[in-house]
């Protein structure tokens, strides 16, 4: 009867009402597992390859970023998702307590725009992917169609977001390991080969790595309040998604290197195999636990600013503006839209990691709507960020980019291709918030 009990149960309303501890870790690992599989980590490999253009890496190199990316970021989401389970509040009414109610608006907003731009990728890259399967069958379908199709099964999902994660768990993982292993047999018979390359990027392919782990940081206490345990929370996190972005990112590797990797024809090796069409299929209908998951998690972040509106009304409303989003973005846009997801984020999570876990946070953080502000926790988080551009590989956004090439050349300084950009950010923020903390204390 219990069990019944907790499988029926599903998320609250609105922010008043507590919620269920009904995922364990099983729930939590599938989740994440089927997050860590995603089209475009197939897409963006060429990123991974060869982040700055012009240097591409062997293929071992390009391997072991992306191990070593998905570790550091994984960890990164793990340990996001503890406060989450311990309070029970998503992850940006958790920020009340590092910033303060009012300061933790500008991380909401910002999360805002982080995840409508995910959700519309999102189904930018189910709508690629069903074009290239209805294309194998001589069947023409224009984009906004599938767009308007994924976008409609995203925002059903949100409705029972619960219901969502452990549809995940029963049914959809079990066809995602075995389309997987399908086409990692089938890339290997054909002898897809990286080709020459060199270790010289390997830091700005980690750095991509890690900015497409920590892309979850800011969402991960949405689904861990959740979580039955930290432990279930944490261990689902780093074991499913690991595992599976490394995987992902492996297979995405190997079908860049049987096209040349030109990403515009990533799709072919997929869909051109023996029953590729069918197993494709299954990654491609997968990917809808993606924008759920983003468009889930905007209203969590709304329901930061408008606690007492029913979560349901803001899923509507959102995956209506996702859908209409998707129909204009284009992957030109998605290397630079991660570099800046990683600078906001990676200094944000060190901010909130050595406050909570060193300096006594999970003690006395104050997440209710009138927690005061805590202006001194900013200053860590726009020195990381800073640290970032200076440190990273620039975006192809030309006034951006000149204005960090200005600073560089104030500063007469150069960063070095060793240069971590994900690693130098978060020991800024980590070691500014601890002085800054001391002084305080």
């Amino acid at each position: 009867m219990a069990r019944v009990v907790v499988e029926s149960v599903e998320a609250p309303l609105t922010l008043d009402e507590a919620p269920p501890k009904a995922l364990g870790v099983l729930d939590q690992g599938a989740l994440w597992a089927n997050l860590g599989v995603s089209l475009l980590g197939f897409s963006g490999a060429v990123a991974l390859v060869n982040p700055l253009g012009d240097r591409p890496l062997s293929f071992v190199a390009a391997l072991t970023a992306a191990v070593v990316g998905s570790l550091v970021g994984t960890a990164m989401v793990g340990l996001a998702a503890i406060p989450g389970t311990r309070t029970g509040a998503p992850a940006m009414v958790l920020l009340r307590g590092l910033f303060g109610a009012k300061l933790s608006y500008l991380p909401t907003v910002l999360n805002i725009v982080q995840m409508l731009g995910w959700g519309a990728f999102e189904l930018w890259v189910i709508a690629q992917g069903a074009k290239a399967i209805a294309g194998t069958m001589g069947v023409t379908v224009p984009d906004p169609v599938w767009v308007i199709i994924g976008g409609a099964i995203t925002t059903a999902l949100t409705i029972r977001p619960l219901g969502a994660v452990r549809l995940l768990r029963r049914y959809v993982t079990v066809g995602v390991i075995v389309s997987m292993v399908y086409f990692g047999y089938v890339f290997w018979q054909r002898g897809a080969e990286l080709g020459s390359g060199s270790w010289e990027a390997f830091a700005p392919s980690v750095d991509y790595v890690i900015a497409l782990s920590v892309s979850w940081v800011p969402l991960a206490a949405d689904f861990s309040r959740f979580s039955r345990s930290s432990r279930a929370a944490f261990g689902g996190v780093v074991g499913g998604y690991t595992i599976a972005q490394v995987a992902c990112l492996t297979l995405g590797i190997a079908a860049m290197a049987l096209v040349g990797n030109d990403p515009a024809k990533v799709w072919d090796p997929f869909v051109a195999a023996s029953f590729g069409a069918v197993f494709f299929g299954i990654l491609v209908l997968r990917e809808t636990d993606q924008s759920f998951v983003n468009v889930y998690s905007t209203t969590m972040s709304v329901q930061n600013l408008m606690p007492r509106v029913d979560r349901r009304i803001i899923s509507g409303v959102v995956g209506a503006f996702v859908t209409l989003l998707a129909i204009f973005v284009n992957a030109d846009t998605y290397a630079a839209f991660l570099g800046i997801i990683g600078a906001v984020f990676v200094p944000m999570f060190a901010v909130l990691v050595v406050d909570y876990f060193l300096l006594g946070g999970a003690a006395r953080w104050d997440v209710s709507e009138r927690a005061p502000s805590r202006w001194p926790m900013v200053l860590p988080w726009a020195l990381g960020f800073c640290a970032w551009w200076l440190l990273g590989a620039l975006p192809q956004v030309p006034w951006w980019e000149s204005l960090w090439l200005g600073i560089r050349s104030g500063l007469g300084f150069t960063p070095a291709p060793w240069m971590s950009a994900a690693l130098g950010s978060f020991l800024v923020a980590a070691l500014v918030t601890l002085l800054v903390g001391r002084r305080r204390t």
